[in-house]
């Protein structure tokens, strides 16, 4: 019932929120994110993420995604499997970091918030698996604040991006940082969690399709 809640609320904020100048989604350099498997994807946590961020995101991107049937593996880069968000709120991970690194992912997603960006910035092996999904040219993206995060670690060279407009200054290309969601190629963002629904359901679409998407959409009451 409360990760329902959770979602009603955020789908409205998502319809309310918009801003003058905003622009929905853009996608440059389109390419196909089609698989003919189970996606395997990881979200990686970390403490002092922003609780809301920790608590909505973590829920909606992996509850969403799950539903599309894809497997999703949230795994802590602390040492422990439970991460503290910066407000006290505790997320209890999958995984832990070092137990995932031989996978290789479809999808990997960052969570935002910024002192969470900046623990998951500091975590080598995440760091590390980043740079393999960039060389692979593997989809991976960014909420928030952990756009800045990646951009700093030079993934996303090249790349049009948006983030939080607080931290969005900080992107090297400044040209998309007015949109919601922006996909370029195999990378996406969002300026934040009132974006996450748009941010998850445009995965949803790219991966699975039309079809799975609206399904879910309609599953979610979501437009």
């Amino acid at each position: 019932m409360y990760k329902l809640i959770l979602l009603a609320i955020l789908n409205v904020q998502v319809q309310q929120s918009w801003k003058e100048g905003e622009v929905g989604k853009e996608e440059h350099n389109a390419e196909d994110w089609a698989l003919a498997k189970v996606p395997l994807v990881l979200v990686p946590i970390a403490n002092g993420i922003d609780d809301v961020e920790a608590v909505i995101v973590t829920v909606i991107v992996t509850d969403v995604l799950r539903r599309a049937k894809a497997n999703v593996i949230v795994a802590s880069v602390e040492d422990n499997l439970q991460i503290v968000a910066a407000r006290g709120t505790k997320i209890v991970a999958d995984k832990l970091i070092e137990e995932v690194i031989q996978s290789n992912y479809d999808l990997i997603l960052l969570p935002g918030g910024l002192h969470g960006a900046e623990r998951l910035g500091s975590c080598e092996h995440l760091v590390k698996l980043l740079r393999e999904q960039a060389k692979s040219n593997k989809v991976y993206g960014a909420i928030c604040a952990s756009a800045v995060m990646l951009d700093n670690k030079g993934l996303l060279k090249g790349k049009k991006a948006t983030s939080h407009p607080h931290h969005s200054s900080r992107l090297s290309d400044q040209s998309a940082v007015n949109v919601r969601v922006v996909v370029d190629g195999k990378v996406i963002t969002n300026m934040g969690v009132g974006a996450t629904m748009e941010f998850a359901m445009t995965i949803v679409e790219k991966v699975f399709g039309f079809e799975t998407t609206n399904l879910i959409a309609k599953a979610l009451v979501f437009s």
